[in-house]
């Protein structure tokens, strides 16, 4: 299967109402390429998954700004106003999850499990609706696992077998994200040729990675 697609095309792969997981944190390593081709592509009512939902008019934030976002999963959303408005006026539902347990969430998700238990947020809203249990006369609350329909990450590199390399804080939440879902789009910064990348260096085999997008949007 060929990997190396357009953003266009790639874009035109996800349909309304689709979950979604999005690399990044704030702006840094999040796929600015694939977001803007979502944005062009008119696709609506998206379940989101990402630690924010992008700036004013940035990144997610476009989305959320033209009203394309029913609903956000996340840690922080109130670096973005739009996104306080929008909840506000109803127009954005939102779930709160602590960003470490959004993180190991992802990572469960991806790892098979149906959930785990956590004793973060126990006590506050966080714990409404949600099992809990004592562990060693600890209390803890049920947090179940994360998974997407699509993923889209942001890495350095790719090579052409779409095996991915990642650059300091920019990695975040994107190689576990790349295991959370059923259809992984990365997009890169560069692309090589298989052998030119260090296996060592590698973080996201290729198995995980359906399709390579080559980076057009830069952070503004």
């Amino acid at each position: 299967m060929k990997k190396l697609i357009s953003p266009q095309v790639a874009a035109s792969l996800i349909t309304d109402g689709s979950r979604i997981m999005v690399g990044g944190f704030g702006l840094v390593g999040s796929p600015l390429t694939l977001i803007h081709s979502l944005f062009l592509s008119g696709v609506k009512d998206l379940e989101i998954i990402s630690n924010n939902l992008g700036e004013p008019g940035r990144g997610l934030g476009v989305l959320v700004r033209n009203k394309r976002v029913k609903k956000g999963i996340g840690s922080y959303f109130t670096s973005n106003p739009d996104v306080v408005k929008a909840y506000q006026m109803g127009e954005l539902d939102i779930e709160l999850i602590p960003q470490g347990t959004l993180s190991e969430a992802i990572r469960a998700g991806g790892a098979g499990l149906g959930g785990f238990y956590t004793p973060v947020g126990v006590g506050t809203l966080i714990a409404s609706g949600k099992e809990e249990k004592v562990i060693e006369n600890k209390r803890y609350i049920l947090q179940p696992s994360l998974k997407a329909d699509f993923a889209l990450i942001k890495a350095h590199k790719a090579d052409t077998q779409g095996n991915l390399v990642y650059t300091k804080s920019a990695r975040n939440f994107n190689p576990n994200m790349a295991t959370a879902a059923k259809i992984v789009i990365a997009e890169v910064d560069e692309i090589v040729e298989v052998g030119e990348l260090s296996p060592e260096e590698i973080v996201t085999p290729h198995l995980f990675v359906d399709y390579v997008v080559k980076k057009e949007v830069e952070m503004p």
